[in-house]
């Protein structure tokens, strides 16, 4: 049974949770002062103790904790985390058949019920990633409801809840099984990938993008000028040029991106002199590419929802507009511009805002 404590929702978001909305927000709860330790089990009731729904309290980004049931009577124990867990592969199960892809997503957060909890699969490897403290309390119990669900080789873990929401450096991301050898090649969609589940943030590859990526090899990347943008370790511009792109430009600040996107081109038998690696501020290259007159066919956009470089501080909820506007202005006439983001607060409407607002202020 667990212990859990009361909080009372202000009148004008009970209507979202009892509409499913799974983000439990700061300005939601009148009696936050209530809560103490993140991992703390929540029940939300409204303004006459009538419950609502039952969540965790877990801070991430701005969010204060994820709701998990809507059932008063539901323990948040290994059951429970099993039976989600079981859901989300259940879902997904073609794809451990599947020959041309060996990594993909098995639990994608709220998606699939669990705000603040990732697992990715990696030809035999589960990768954990806790999004707060608050999820991470939950560890021992999460393991063993995974462990009861799937054979694995071995079992890493990512801890990204410090108060930037970056990753924790600890001294060893190994958790059960055995250790891997790395780079461990995974494939997606028939693409190769080096993948390092040792070695810090980089793993390389955010598997969310996977139907994306398919999409621009195989519909938009023929005879097309590519620019990928907070490129990381260039997944899109791999794809884009084995689906034809005459050449694709990959920007990113971090300066590991160099070697790390050179790394994946070489494991695709791709010509690494033939593609343009650039470590640089995008909106730097933005400005670059507008005095020297560079456009391209297409140009992708999938940043961080938060970054910090010496000159600048990129928000994906202050700047993705301005972030848009420069992007059109180097996107050839009748190109195609990729525009996303991982933003948890954004809904599709709010999304569709930013891109409607971005081309009207032109």
């Amino acid at each position: 049974m667990n212990n859990a404590i009361d909080l009372t929702i202000k009148p004008q978001f009970i209507k979202n949770y009892i509409n499913g909305y799974p983000l439990i927000s700061k300005d939601s709860i009148v009696d936050w002062n209530k809560v103490k330790a993140e991992g703390t089990i929540v029940n939300l009731l409204d303004e006459r103790k009538k419950f609502i729904a039952k969540g965790y309290y877990g801070i991430q980004n701005k969010g204060y904790g994820w709701v998990l049931t809507s059932k008063k009577e539901v323990n948040i124990d290994v059951a429970y985390f099993r039976d989600k867990i079981k859901a989300a592969i259940n879902y997904r199960k073609d794809f451990y058949s599947d020959k041309h892809t060996t990594a993909f997503r098995v639990f994608n957060g709220e998606g699939d019920g669990i705000g603040g909890l990732i697992i990715d699969y990696f030809d035999g490897f589960y990768l954990i990633t806790w999004y707060s403290l608050g999820i991470y309390t939950f560890k021992e119990d999460i393991l063993a409801a995974l462990k009861s669900q799937v054979e694995y080789k071995g079992i890493y873990q990512k801890k990204r809840f410090d108060a930037k929401g970056q990753y924790l450096d600890d001294a060893d991301d190994f958790v059960s099984g055995i250790r891997g050898e790395f780079p461990l090649i995974v494939k997606e969609n028939g693409v190769n990938f080096a993948i390092y589940l040792d070695d810090g943030p980089m793993v390389g590859v955010f598997l969310d993008q996977r139907e994306v990526r398919k999409t621009i090899r195989d519909s938009y990347a023929k005879g097309k000028t590519v620019l990928n943008t907070f490129s990381y370790t260039g997944a899109f511009s791999v794809f884009a040029a084995l689906g034809g792109a005459t050449k694709t430009t990959s920007v990113d600040l971090a300066k590991r991106s160099r070697s790390k996107t050179a790394e994946q081109f070489t494991v695709n038998e791709i010509n690494v002199d033939a593609q343009d690696i650039i470590v640089e501020d995008v909106f730097n290259y933005f400005k670059y590419a507008v005095k020297k007159e560079i456009l391209f066919d297409v140009v992708v956009l999938d940043p961080p929802s938060f970054a910090r470089s010496k000159k600048h501080t990129f928000s994906v909820a202050k700047d993705y507009v301005k972030l848009l506007k420069e992007a059109i202005q180097i996107t050839n006439k009748g190109g195609v511009i990729v525009a996303s983001t991982n933003y948890a607060n954004f809904n599709m409407d709010k999304f569709k805002e930013f891109i409607d607002k971005a081309f009207k202020e032109l």
